[in-house]
């Protein structure tokens, strides 16, 4: 597999990453020993970014992985982890707190769980109103000079708090969604990115199952899974959504792919400072991603790609009302 840098400052990774959130939480039902075969996969054909956070089901994929790693070269993998999120029993979430001395205490929990000195990229989830970016890149900051973090990660906040960012300390990725239909980040976000020589790991390039290929009409989502709270996926919304994938399922097949492979081959297309991130939580879904790295989209394929799902096609927003306002960008 190849790699990519991620901006100037940050770490060379392989050209696709894996998201290990569902392994724990949000999407139902998992299964622990499928999890870790599946990260065991990975890593055997080459993927080196693995992105989770210390909130995915309070700590459980971050000992998730500290198993799955456990015997690895320590520099053959790139750990991006997430902070700052508050849950409370039950799994609610409280809202973001990224005070300088609870970044510190959150990295040291994760140090811990995680069995490693050191955290690759270190990022807040989310923008925490109350406190200034500064202070919070600050903390991580101290950490980075205290060699406990490599480098410095932001996530899902606006082109203007990546300025502020970036001016106290050198940021290497911007994670954020971004799929073909979730493309608010190429008016502001991405331009000020390759400005300041920032790369993104794009999060969400399946949209949460949904251009799969492998969602269908009159499919529910199960318990503990937060589809079911999802604009996208409600009733009044979802057929309107399937049936661009349906168009997009003529594209694929005139080339020869899945439909997720087209979907996170376009992704991938969109520049070279773009690492797409994919949720798999299983071998055989992992395995359907990886060819998407190989494959080669033309001009032409480009632009019937977009014909199938012109940005802004979708209905819906890519996360409930609640959640909404705390987004550097909308859909």
């Amino acid at each position: 597999m190849q790699t990519r840098t991620l901006g100037r400052t940050g770490p060379a990774v392989s050209t696709l990453g894996l998201g290990a959130m569902g392994m724990s939480d949000a999407y139902g039902a998992t299964d622990r020993a499928e999890s870790i075969a599946t990260v065991h996969a990975a890593l055997e054909a080459g993927v080196t970014l693995i992105d989770t956070g210390d909130f995915y089901a309070m700590g459980h994929n971050e000992l998730l992985l500290a198993e799955a790693l456990r015997g690895r070269d320590r520099d053959s993998y790139t750990l991006s982890v997430k902070f700052g999120m508050l849950r409370g029993p039950g799994s609610a979430f409280g809202g973001p707190d990224c005070r300088p001395e609870a970044v510190k205490n959150f990295l040291a929990y994760s140090l811990t769980r995680l069995g490693t000195d050191h955290i690759d990229i270190y990022r807040p989830a989310r923008l925490d109103p109350a406190v200034p970016i500064e202070e919070t890149v600050g903390a991580v900051k101290d950490m980075i000079d205290a060699g406990y973090v490599r480098h410095l990660g932001l996530s899902e906040v606006d082109a203007a708090t990546i300025r502020r960012a970036h001016a106290v300390h050198p940021v290497a990725d911007l994670q954020i969604e971004y799929s073909l239909i979730s493309r608010a980040v190429e008016a502001e976000v991405l331009p000020t990115l390759r400005e300041l020589g920032i790369g993104m790991t794009a999060y969400g390039v399946l949209s949460r199952g949904l251009i799969s290929g492998h969602w269908t009409a009159g499919h529910t989502a199960g318990p503990d899974d937060s589809r079911g709270f999802s604009p996208r996926f409600a009733s009044e919304n979802v057929d309107h959504n399937l049936a661009l994938v349906d168009e997009l399922r003529r594209v694929a097949e005139a080339k020869g792919c899945t439909v997720a492979q087209l979907a996170i081959a376009w992704v991938s297309a969109q520049g070279e400072d773009i690492v797409p991130l994919v949720g798999a939580r299983t071998r055989e879904r992992l395995a359907e991603a990886l060819p998407a790295t190989e494959l080669e989209l033309s001009g032409a394929d480009l632009a019937e790609i977009e014909k199938a799902m012109p940005r802004g096609a979708a209905r819906g927003d890519r996360y409930p009302a609640a959640f909404m306002s705390g987004l550097g960008v909308g859909n």
